[in-house]
């Protein structure tokens, strides 16, 4: 059934963008605004500064007069050249003009407030910017004997200072601008590549879902989305490597099981449309079928045994004595070697453990002897020696058959594989014993290798690692 996948309701690109141009806003703000209001303060605190000395200069200059006039005033400040501010005002103790370079009425009461502040004894500063110049003032009182005798005011406008700002902040928005529409293009360009890729990957996932396996994405770039894509194409191959293997395993499966069914059938026929059958013929009919049901119930085990492995369920491992397991597979062994005129020698050394599940390891070795004895020559021998390097466990298990040719050797532990199918039928096999033994040494940590003998047969190899002795167990299995 087709499943629907979630609708996209937003882009990784659009997410990049969008966390970018609030990034770029941000900053664009910070830069435009920082270093206004740092400059402002710069100018500001110079100004500050300036008039004070100057108004603290006027004050000293007018309190030298006998008597604060307007007469007095206006020589102080004409040697002081107050005309080149924008007003300069002078009142006496109550508040009245005496001086006022701006034009105001002289006798009447002064409209700065700076100056009515000045006359309650302090120094006074204040500026403003309202974006096309620098208004300041600043006021100090007029001492006489320490008595406040007038106030002097001064008021200036700088469009300069300014102007310089202006331009400042202009050039800081022109390049805060280009600087945003660069990175917002690099931005587009990074996560149009990116976003491409990740495309490429879900269009590949999507192709992959439908079953084609063979299915590759390119690899650009070092990135993390490189490391993922080199990832998922390796997943697909192994996925492609398990649904060949799966598809394999079923046909073989099915065909394997197919012929001892075929044969149950036309036997159980036989006898069904043999109305005068006698009874031994019958009885030899019924045995047919007997061991076809025990072909047929013994394939079935193993593949049950396989699916367990593939499963992956943990088993338990524990101590085993390797000496007392092989010389029972021996000891199990004796009839069938004897049917077919074969010797078993065993060569065993003592307190040779490992740690290991005893009924994988039973089977291990119960399936390496079994063939050994099985695909023998006639009056052969198999030899079972099992000792220790001082790291590992070591068993082999050699015959004198006739070998496994070199083009058979690399797929001897796959699935339902037979090296001679015409013997492998005429003996029971079903090309599963030997993936068992692969399979069941490799979930209890060992390794196998199989070689020529240097004479005849075959030599399969098997490693564990030895169990220290301190970890043994006294009758273990």
């Amino acid at each position: 059934m087709e499943t629907k996948g979630k609708t996209r309701r937003y882009s990784i690109a659009l997410t990049f963008i969008s966390i970018f141009c609030v990034f770029i806003l941000l900053t664009t703000a910070l830069l435009n605004t920082y270093p206004t209001i740092s400059s402002r303060d710069v100018v500001a605190s110079t100004k500050q500064r300036a008039l004070l000395n100057l108004v603290t200069t006027m004050s000293a200059s007018l309190s030298a007069l006998e008597r604060l006039s307007p007469e007095g005033a206006e020589q102080v400040m004409e040697l002081l050249d107050a005309g080149d501010y924008q007003r300069v005002v002078v009142t006496d103790a109550s508040g009245l003009v005496l001086y006022d370079t701006g034009g105001g009425a002289l006798g009447e009461a002064c409209d700065v407030a700076e100056s009515a502040q000045a006359l309650s004894g302090d120094a006074v500063f204040r500026c403003h910017y309202d974006g096309s110049e620098f208004l300041s003032r600043a006021a100090a009182p007029v001492l006489s004997y320490g008595e406040v005798i007038g106030a002097v005011c001064v008021l200036d406008a700088d469009t300069g200072q300014a102007e310089l700002i202006r331009t400042i902040q202009t050039r800081l928005r022109n390049i805060s601008i280009l600087m945003g529409a660069a990175t917002l293009l690099v931005v587009a360009l990074f996560t149009g590549g990116l976003t491409r890729r990740t495309r490429d990957l879900v269009k590949a996932m999507k192709v992959v879902r439908e079953g084609d396996y063979s299915c590759r994405v390119p690899v650009r770039g070092g990135d993390e989305v490189a490391e993922l894509t080199e990832a998922f194409n390796d997943m697909t191959g192994r996925l492609g490597n398990t649904e060949e293997l799966r598809r394999r395993f079923v046909s073989d499966a099915s065909h394997e099981l197919r012929t001892p069914l075929a044969s149950i059938r036309l036997l159980s026929d036989s006898v069904v449309q043999s109305g005068n059958m006698d009874a031994q013929t019958m009885r030899e009919f019924v045995t047919d079928i007997g061991m076809e049901a025990e072909r047929l119930q013994r394939m079935t085990e193993k593949l049950m045994r396989l699916t367990r492995m593939d499963s992956g369920v943990p088993v338990e491992h524990a101590p085993v004595n390797l000496k007392k397991l092989v010389g029972r597979v021996a000891h199990l062994l004796e009839p069938l070697a004897q049917t077919k005129n074969v010797k078993i020698y065993t060569e065993l050394e003592e307190g040779v453990y490992v740690l290991a599940a005893a009924d994988d390891l039973f089977q291990i070795v119960f399936n390496l002897a079994e063939n050994a004895v099985k695909y023998n020559c006639f009056g052969g021998n198999v030899f079972l020696r099992l000792f220790s390097d001082g790291v590992r466990a070591v068993l082999t298990v050699e015959d004198t058959g006739i070998g496994i040719p070199d083009e058979d050797v690399p797929h001897i532990f796959s699935r339902f594989y037979r090296v001679d199918k015409a013997r492998s039928r005429e003996a029971g096999g079903s090309g599963l014993g030997l993936s068992i033994v692969h399979d069941a040494v490799k979930a209890n940590g060992g390794t196998i290798a199989v070689e020529r003998r240097d004479t005849v047969g075959t030599r399969f190899l098997v490693y564990f690692p030895l169990l220290p002795e301190e970890e043994r167990e006294e009758g273990a299995t």
